[in-house]
């Protein structure tokens, strides 16, 4: 049965995406890829895996299960995240193996995937660092990005068959990440735009995301003014007269994506946020970065 989660703190029906639960397993689909038989989507949660304690229980990250259980050895760490990626693959349908990890760091480096690239950082150790995007037009190999309240990008051409997978923190946002995936999927595949379909990823949503003046005037001198005005909202005074602000990061790359030519019908804005649903969803705000990290997949058949 599917489990409450909150939309915006207003309980009602998550939309834009579909929900699943195989053999315990919680993870979300997107509609608007779920379209296209060629292709594999997912979201997870945190729910259905072993890990224990902050990071329990669908944890995907080694490096956060390390740090979260230092009285643990690492290689039973290994264990208990590769056991949770064999899950989520059976569960979402895509064959382990086929899994490539980047090494994120905000930036807005994207990596073209070649034959060889299948299996980095799951199957052998991770080679690529400073990425935060991928893209292939190639079958079998499940791009995989993680996440504890930045977005995830899920791009697809469904005419030249190519798929990118993009992590998009505020940094990545601000440097456009999302449309910078769109602009080399066009000039590597020959992806047109605006026959592009893309799905913006549960994160963080404006009122949980607290930001400081440094980080709201970059969006301000990034976006419309008109944009700005729903993007960046003014909010608390702190006790030592810092001004804070709370700015809407999927408001932000849907921006971003529309900028890039894909049109507006093309994509998908689920509007759930991670803080909002921290039991069943990873926050490091929510958690004050105690916490794993789930997973966004994305694999062409």
């Amino acid at each position: 049965m599917e489990a409450d989660y909150v939309r915006k703190k207003l309980r009602r029906k998550v939309d834009h995406l579909t929900y699943h639960c195989s053999a315990g397993v919680e993870w979300f689909s997107f509609p608007i890829l779920d379209q296209f038989d060629f292709i594999v989507n997912g979201y997870s949660t945190r729910v259905g895996g072993v890990s224990q304690g902050d990071v329990g229980s669908m944890n995907l990250s080694l490096a956060r299960e390390v740090a979260m259980h230092m009285e643990v050895s690492e290689s039973r760490s290994r264990e208990i995240v590769r056991e949770n990626h064999e899950r989520l693959a059976a569960a979402v349908g895509y064959p382990s193996d086929a899994l490539i990890f980047s090494n994120q760091t905000h930036t807005d480096n994207i990596r073209i995937m070649q034959d060889i690239d299948r299996g980095n950082g799951f199957v052998r150790p991770n080679e690529y660092h400073d990425t935060d995007g991928m893209m292939t037009d190639i079958t079998g190999q499940a791009l995989m990005t993680f996440y504890a309240d930045c977005v995830a990008l899920l791009i697809v051409d469904p005419v030249h068959k190519a798929i990118a997978n993009v992590h998009s923190g505020w940094r990545g946002t601000i440097k456009g990440i999302g449309a910078k995936a769109v602009r080399m999927m066009h000039e590597v595949y020959g992806s047109d735009p605006s026959k592009m379909v893309a799905a913006i990823g549960p994160s963080i949503c404006q009122d949980c995301f607290e930001v400081s003046e440094d980080v709201a005037m970059k969006f301000r001198d990034r976006y419309d003014a008109a944009l700005v005005k729903k993007m960046v909202r003014t909010g608390r005074l702190t006790e030592t007269g810092e001004q804070k602000y709370h700015v809407d990061l999927q408001a932000a790359c849907m921006e971003n994506f529309l900028e890039a030519g894909l049109k507006k019908q093309n994509i998908s804005l689920p509007d759930l946020c991670t803080a909002c649903n921290k039991d069943v969803l990873f926050s490091h705000r929510a958690s004050h970065g105690r916490r794993g990290n789930q997973a966004a997949v994305l694999m062409l058949r």
